[in-house]
């Protein structure tokens, strides 16, 4: 598995690494078990970037991280966690200096340690990235030793472009996939002329880019692929990309005609993304152990052709684009 320097850090991180949502909440019944075995399958593939939140399972997430990794012992891996999404309302008001410390000191608690690898930002609304008063808080707190780096979490090109202009922002999380192509036309240019950090998440369309989702298949009530279809709860770009079930069936019937022998459709997903070397680490989620491996190994298939990325541009183009392209 290749490894990349993470922006402007000291740190050097694998290309795929572990999204820790599953493992907290919103995704049906992931016991603490699979959770913790998910994580160990995935340290043990060679894994060196966790991603979380404070908000996954309310706090649960990082709690199983912290018990995983002070049983393993050794090198720790780089764990990124976010704050921001514990207020309610959820406004750009809350974004306080005050309020953001409170959420940072219980991810410390959390994750039982003195200061944080990477704060990020989580999907603050748009007007937060305009706002450079946040921002200097943020520069506070990372002068007081509670975090060592931060970032933002996205949910638009737009947003991702304006924080960037802050000088003391390392890493942008934007949504990144076969079916959200939008983030390459200039955002990643950018990014790189910054040597800004980018992470890739929702790599698998919530699991519609595994192909094993199917048009009868029932979600449990409390994962977001149910209670969440039409942007509920959140942001609907983050449940399946965003994209109509029944554009997001035809697309997946055609890239599955692309995937190479011996590889499933997820790990040639995850293979597209890492295509594009303004990529630093992608990080899929795993219910188990068996996924966790799986995602680990797309790093070893094969380059893409030229012709497989022209014919999976093809399906964004024609299927998919339309729906979600200039939303995002």
């Amino acid at each position: 598995m290749k490894q990349h320097a993470f922006g402007k850090l000291p740190a050097i991180v694998t290309e795929i690494g572990f999204g820790a949502w599953q493992i907290g909440s919103a995704w049906g019944d992931v016991s603490e078990e699979n959770g913790k075995a998910a994580l160990n399958a995935s340290l043990d593939a060679g894994v060196t970037f966790i991603d979380t939140a404070d908000v996954y399972g309310d706090g649960r997430s990082e709690k199983i991280i912290a018990e995983v990794l002070k049983a393993r012992g050794g090198a720790r891996p780089f764990v990124a966690t976010k704050a921001g999404r514990r207020l309610n309302p959820h406004t750009v008001d809350g974004y306080t200096r005050k309020n953001l410390e409170a959420f940072i000191d219980r991810s410390l608690q959390n994750l039982g340690v003195d200061s944080l690898d990477l704060l990020q930002l989580h999907c603050p609304p748009t007007e937060a990235y305009y706002n450079p008063i946040l921002f200097q808080a943020v520069d506070e707190i990372q002068k007081a030793g509670k975090i060592k780096a931060y970032g933002v979490s996205v949910e638009k090109v737009e947003e991702a472009l304006k924080a960037i202009e802050f000088p003391n922002v390392v890493s942008v999380q934007i949504i990144y996939n076969l079916f959200r192509q939008r983030p390459a036309e200039l955002f990643f240019q950018e990014a790189k002329k910054k040597n800004i950090a980018v992470i890739a998440r929702v790599p698998l369309a919530s699991g519609l880019l595994s192909g094993k989702i199917t048009k009868d298949t029932q979600f449990a009530a409390d994962d977001h692929r149910a209670f969440n279809r039409h942007g509920e709860a959140f942001d609907v770009g983050e449940t399946f990309a965003g994209v109509p079930l029944k554009a997001g069936f035809q697309a997946v019937d055609e890239i599955r005609k692309l995937v190479p022998a011996g590889a499933s459709m997820a790990q040639f997903a995850l293979r597209w993304i890492l295509m594009n070397e303004a990529v630093t680490v992608v990080i899929p989620g795993a219910r188990n152990a068996e996924q966790a491996r799986a995602n680990a190994e797309a790093a070893a298939l094969a380059p893409l052709s030229n012709d497989v990325m022209a014919a999976a541009r093809s399906v964004y183009d024609r299927l998919v684009k339309p729906h979600v392209h200039q939303k995002w």
